[in-house]
């Protein structure tokens, strides 16, 4: 089996629905494959942060109690005419508000929550299994071009040396579902592994920590950076400022 023939069988794989030749396919491929194997990890992390975070939004109490105000049957066996049409109107915009809120408020918070979680799932992840790089090599003519034809755009790749950043490497790796360009970097003994993909827009710095672990996303000439790392988070920002401005 190549790439192309397990990839419609990967949900059932995780599901332990597939007969026993199947899966014994499965795991050889994942077993010689590294793409495909950082693909599955990224799925049971995907997962795994879908069970632990609180996706659901609980409505406050003052909410609950107009909903039964509006949705309470009236007493009155002869309405007022106009009154009745205006409560019908507050009902309805009270329950498009609240799927307002139940629906694009929460999801925008949980899909950020969760690249974040992957990315810093695909660090610990390369730490443990000690692949960090794809290609090692400190020179990023070496590490730029052997991304080409393996993702669908061509990563900005510098070797921050002089300020204390030197370029270690680079691998492909998975944030989201989607493949992305990880490139290595060392400061003080310390491993940086920066997520690169495409971007739209601009992103300003902003740091914060997840399971013990700095995370600094930004974004700047088509490209979002997303670096994580043990390393303190102002010597962190430091290499998020000069990957923003090469």
């Amino acid at each position: 089996m190549n790439c192309s023939d397990i990839r419609p069988f990967f949900h059932a794989y995780l599901d332990n629905e597939l007969d026993a030749a199947r899966s014994l396919e499965m795991e050889k491929h994942l077993a010689e494959c590294p793409k495909c194997a950082a693909a599955r990890a990224s799925m049971l992390a995907l997962r795994s942060a879908l069970k632990q975070n609180d996706l659901a939004y609980n409505a406050p109490e003052s909410l609950r109690r107009s909903v039964r105000e509006i949705a309470r049957p009236t007493t009155d066996a002869t309405p007022t005419p106009g009154v009745s049409a205006l409560w019908r109107w507050l009902a309805t915009a009270s329950t498009a508000f609240a799927l307002i809120l139940l629906i694009l408020r929460p999801a925008g918070v949980a899909q950020n929550d969760l690249a974040l979680d992957e990315a810093v799932s695909a660090h610990v992840r390369s730490l443990q299994v000690e692949h960090l790089t794809d290609v090692m090599s400190t020179d990023q003519h070496t590490v730029k071009p052997w991304f080409t034809g393996k993702i669908d755009f061509a990563p900005s790749v510098t070797d921050f040396k002089e300020q204390g950043f030197p370029l270690f490497g680079g691998r492909l790796d998975y944030i989201g579902d989607h493949s992305v360009a990880a490139l290595v970097y060392h400061h003080a003994k310390h491993v940086i592994n920066v997520f690169v993909w495409p971007s739209t827009t601009a992103m300003t710095a902003k740091a914060q920590e997840l399971r013990g672990y700095n995370v600094i996303n930004c974004a700047a000439n088509g490209q979002h950076y997303c670096l994580v790392s043990d390393l303190n988070a102002k010597e962190l920002g430091d290499l998020a400022d000069l990957l923003m401005k090469q």
